[in-house]
């Protein structure tokens, strides 16, 4: 903080208070990290004795803009993985990525990178959520901008915590640290609903309401995300989500762009603040927030960027420019989010949005002194018209540049002067993530060229037993067999009866293996579906030896629950060749002396087919102890009338192409 006033002047000073006040020439007194006095020139500098003063030279002064919602420190990730869906941009590249390389070093270079491009975009202050807040925090303070920084919490482990109570453990000693803090306001961020539980969004609003900080979650994003809790919960995001009592806190909304008129006032109500990202919903496609509607309504709305993976920078500018056009164009009327509403949103409303309207946001006696002074004497914005007072609000969104950012103040102290900031050195830090982009494209180049390595980035993998011992026999009376598997004679620890519907991928290098998604709907004795189970199987090329009538498999494989969508596992894997295979399974699982095995019986439903199939399956880790099942197998096929049954030795995606 200054040990001297300052005094502002030779200025168009922009106030964005709620009168909408210019004074031209103006002036601003600052007092500490506050602002004493806003005005004429004349009158700032005649009740400005001992001050420093310091002359903008005919530049424009507003407050600084407010970022309503990033993560920072993946600026490191800037232009990883583009032009994919949302789902599998974020689950399949971001997060792997970040679980393997995020740490508080990776996190400190990626904030204080995110920092000085924000601070050179005329940011004062940004709302965050990541992981390993508190050295996002720390970045924070040294560059000197202020910040809502938030916690994340998700149900699965994640860079900074193994378990949801370990990341909320965080959050409440980042809080507790952080709270009170001059620049800092520290905040939970519970990722999203699909990423959270009903216990985490509680126990995070419960977080949030003790120590009376913001609450900061992606909210209806998507329009996947929507059908999705409409179809499990039988109702949209945001009531859903205040059941949970999410709106007992101070929440920032980030998205918000498929929300109905009912959840718009639902969220009013809450005094919810929208962060509304342009660039990142054009982007991801991901849809077009309902802006209008929601100011109509009275929400808060502020700007946000987004973060540089799916933006791909920090420039406020750019965005406050876009809000604008997209509005204009989804709405078709050129009136709506005129250039001085689209400037509120991105200061005084912006910072109303982050709960910090009390504090900054407008040029104001009492307020800190976050300030931005833009140079428009340039190329790309004469001339000039001064006719209309209210033309200068139109020179910043739809003329200026970020680049016209002279100089940036905040809490009363410079962050930038004349286009050099002030406490940031970049140079070593963009050579520490130019090392750390090799290491992430090793890391991926790597992953791509492994079937295994991809399935496991995803998560939920685990390897099966290495032997499957199986035949496979075509059945002339599959009836008969059911009989003879349901007498004493075999002793069945269970029995199901599944329609599975297969979807086998596979791909040019055979050596990969074959991926296969499969949704087992489960029946009942009526013949209804009860249940259904998904899972992705990874089953590598088979090292044959054949044991009279069976055969026994040596391969790799692995399993995974299979929690996205089909068409996220066809994008992810780019599978060179498809194929679906449906079939009605009945199943039993029998004890034969010291082993077990399944015993499938296997009608083909698509492509339609007359034949049934019997086939008896079993694994082991264990070499040895294949051998010996194979035996047993054939022991089997005898005592099941099958000994002369002739054996198959096609798996189902080649006995279908043949």
């Amino acid at each position: 903080m200054p040990d001297k006033d300052q005094v502002l002047h030779n200025a168009t000073v922009v106030t964005m208070d709620a009168d909408y006040r210019i004074f031209e020439p103006g002036a601003v007194l600052v007092r500490g990290n506050s602002i004493e006095a806003v005005g004429p020139e004349a009158d700032i500098l005649a009740n400005a004795a001992g001050a420093e003063r310091i002359d903008l030279a005919g530049r424009v002064v507003i407050p600084g803009l407010v970022n309503g919602h990033t993560h920072v420190p993946m600026t490191l990730l800037r232009g990883l993985e583009d032009d994919r869906r949302l789902d599998v941009w974020l689950l399949a590249y971001m997060m792997p990525v970040e679980r393997q390389f995020v740490t508080p070093a990776y996190v400190r270079v990626g904030t204080l990178l995110g920092c000085a491009e924000m601070i050179r975009s005329g940011i004062t202050c940004y709302a965050d959520m990541y992981y390993f807040e508190d050295t996002v925090a720390e970045a924070t303070a040294e560059a000197g901008l202020r910040g809502v920084l938030g916690q994340t919490v998700l149900k699965f482990p994640s860079p900074d915590a193994d378990t949801y109570e370990d990341a909320l453990d965080s959050a409440r000693s980042f809080i507790e640290k952080w709270h009170g803090h001059d620049l800092i306001v520290p905040a939970v961020a519970p990722h999203a609903p699909y990423t959270c539980t009903e216990e985490i969004l509680r126990d995070c609003a419960a977080l949030a309401r003790e120590f009376d900080v913001p609450l900061h979650i992606h909210i209806a994003e998507t329009k996947q995300e929507v059908d999705d809790w409409r179809q499990t919960y039988d109702m949209p995001v945001v009531p859903w989500v205040k059941k949970q009592g999410l709106f007992e806190a101070k929440v920032i909304a980030a998205h918000c762009v498929h929300v109905d008129t009912g959840e718009i006032h639902t969220m009013q109500h809450a005094g919810t603040g929208i962060a509304h990202n342009p660039s990142s919903n054009l982007k991801l496609a991901s849809g077009f927030a309902p802006v209008t509607e929601m100011l109509e309504a009275g929400l808060n709305v502020a700007i946000g960027t987004d973060g540089t993976s799916s933006n791909n920078d920090l420039d406020m500018i750019e965005e406050i420019r876009l809000a604008s056009f997209v509005a204009k164009g989804v709405t078709g009327d050129p009136t709506v989010l005129p250039a001085r509403q689209v400037m509120t949103m991105a200061t005084r409303m912006g910072a109303a949005a982050v709960h910090l309207g009390h504090l900054i946001g407008s040029l104001e006696p009492g307020k800190r002194a976050d300030m931005a002074v833009f140079d428009l004497d340039t190329l790309h914005n004469l001339p000039r018209f001064d006719r209309e007072r209210n033309a200068i609000y139109a020179r910043i969104v739809y003329a200026a540049k970020s680049t016209d950012v002279s100089d940036v103040m905040v809490n009363g102290r410079w962050l930038m002067r004349d286009r050099q900031l002030l406490t940031i050195d970049t140079e070593p830090l963009l050579a520490q993530a130019a090392d750390y982009a090799r290491q992430i494209d090793t890391f991926l180049v790597e992953r791509e060229g492994s079937l295994v390595s991809k399935l496991i980035a995803i998560g939920g993998a685990e390897q099966l037993e290495s032997y499957e011992v199986q035949v496979k026999v075509r059945l002339d009376d599959p009836e008969a067999i059911v009989e003879l598997l349901e007498s004493d004679e075999f002793a069945v620890v269970r029995r199901a009866h599944y329609h599975e519907h297969d979807t086998y991928f596979s791909f040019d290098d055979p050596e990969q293996g074959r991926l296969r998604h499969r949704e087992d709907d489960f029946i009942d004795e009526a013949g209804e579906a009860y249940n259904v189970r998904y899972r992705l199987t990874l089953i590598g090329p088979a090292a044959e030896r054949e044991f009279d009538n069976s055969v026994l498999l040596s391969r790799s494989r692995f399993i995974a629950p299979a929690q996205h969508s089909l068409r996220f596992y066809r994008e992810y894997f780019e599978p060179s060749h498809e194929l679906a295979i449906s079939k009605d399974r009945r199943r039993w699982l029998i004890r034969r002396g010291e082993f077990e095995f399944f015993i499938n019986i296997d009608r083909l439903i698509q492509p339609p087919a007359e034949d049934s199939f019997l086939e008896i399956k079993t694994r082991t880790w264990s070499r040895r102890d294949a051998e010996r099942k194979a035996e047993a197998i054939t022991s089997l096929l005898t005592d099941l009338g099958l000994k002369q049954a002739e054996a198959i030795r096609h798996e189902y995606p080649e006995l279908v192409k043949t």
